[in-house]
């Protein structure tokens, strides 16, 4: 982890500062920090910041006179902060990390909305004050993926990487370039795509690359050929790629498994996705999120039925994209992968979504 010290790791206090400085001067003119933005900028359950793209640090505190569970999402539908609840007449500080970009969602989608937009909900929200200010020393972890990944604009669909965010403290951001449709073929070539994400990764950001749902007329030479410049091109620039393999298709077999290849991801040509990932990645010295064994054994242990949740089979009778349900379990998957292979610190990760409960008084 080479641009954090120990010290800059640290979670800040919300409490502490807002007990410390009025709205109007922490961290301004008198340290030569930017003022931060606050409550002024939130009614009605929404909050915006007109700020430039980049990144920013958001610390909240959560409570009122009555018991409250409030959960925060932002830009294009990113779970950024899990519901969380505070006792009657308490506080809970919480704070987070934020990607704002153009376009906001999948990067050749509609541009969406400038700044930073936050929509506070949950079973009974109540956000008592908020911060906004630049980033100074955030890692990012982007996302190169498709639909199973990408921030998707619309219920029911989500990726897991659009639920990634809300498993990550302050200092650590997603910064999600997944795309619908696209391949190891295509990412590469769409100036939009890799040609854009290549000199936004700084020396120890993190690059996931989760491509194989639509290489379905990839040949295996040609599929290797890809992950290898990727992985070639995140380490030119200093950046530490991740190799993750798919996400199963929820498609049982007569023995009640996915041991079929349109579960497993092995194409038309006989080309096994995930076989060839795991390759890459013990000849690269890449660490490995095998996701598909995951994956596979979450959606088994669930069975047909129970499994159902976890996709749109239900909404859509689609077996590949997930539901919010889903994809949050997947986003966990991918959470506890990242540390157990040591690549962010444990500093930086939350618990559950819904275990941090820890309150602060007022």
């Amino acid at each position: 982890m080479r641009r954090f010290s120990i010290a800059a790791l640290v979670a800040v206090t919300l409490g502490t500062a807002l007990s410390a400085a009025p709205a109007h001067a922490a961290g301004g003119a008198a340290d030569g920090g930017p003022r931060p933005l606050g409550i002024e900028h939130c009614a009605a359950g929404t909050c915006h910041f007109d700020v430039p793209p980049g990144t920013y640090d958001v610390k909240v505190l959560l409570g009122g006179e009555s018991a409250s569970s409030t959960r925060i999402t932002g830009e294009t539908r990113r779970a950024l902060l899990p519901e969380t609840a505070a006792p009657a007449g308490e506080r809970v500080a919480r704070s987070f990390t934020v990607d704002v970009r153009t376009p906001e969602g999948e990067p050749t989608g509609p541009a969406g909305s400038a700044g930073l937009d936050l929509v506070i909900g949950g079973s009974a929200p109540a956000l008592a004050d908020i911060r906004v200010t630049p980033a100074r020393h955030a890692r990012q972890i982007f996302l190169i993926g498709d639909s199973t990944v990408c921030d998707q604009p619309g219920d029911p669909y989500a990726g897991w990487g659009q639920q990634l965010p809300q498993y990550l403290r302050r200092g650590l951001s997603v910064a999600n370039h997944a795309d619908s449709g696209e391949s190891t073929v295509t990412y590469r070539q769409n100036p939009r795509l890799w040609a854009t994400v290549q000199p936004r990764v700084r020396p120890g950001d993190l690059v996931l690359v989760q491509l194989a749902h639509n290489d379905k007329t990839t040949d295996g030479s040609t599929y290797r050929a890809n992950l290898e410049a990727l992985v070639d091109g995140v380490r030119a620039v200093g950046g530490e790629p991740v190799l993750v393999t798919p996400v199963v298709r929820r498609w049982f077999g007569p023995d009640g498994t996915l041991n079929n290849p349109t579960a497993l991801l092995v194409n038309g040509l006989g080309v096994d996705h995930p076989a060839v990932i795991r390759a890459v990645a013990a000849d690269r010295d890449v660490p490995l999120i095998d996701l598909t064994a995951k994956t596979k054994a979450v959606v088994e242990s669930l069975g047909a039925e129970g499994s159902k949740s976890l996709y749109l089979y239900n909404e859509k009778r689609d077996n590949t994209h997930t539901s919010v349900r889903g994809a949050t379990v997947y986003a966990g998957l991918v959470r506890d992968e990242l540390l157990a292979l040591h690549v962010v610190p444990k500093g930086l990760v939350r618990a559950d979504p819904d275990g941090e409960t820890v309150p602060l008084r007022s």
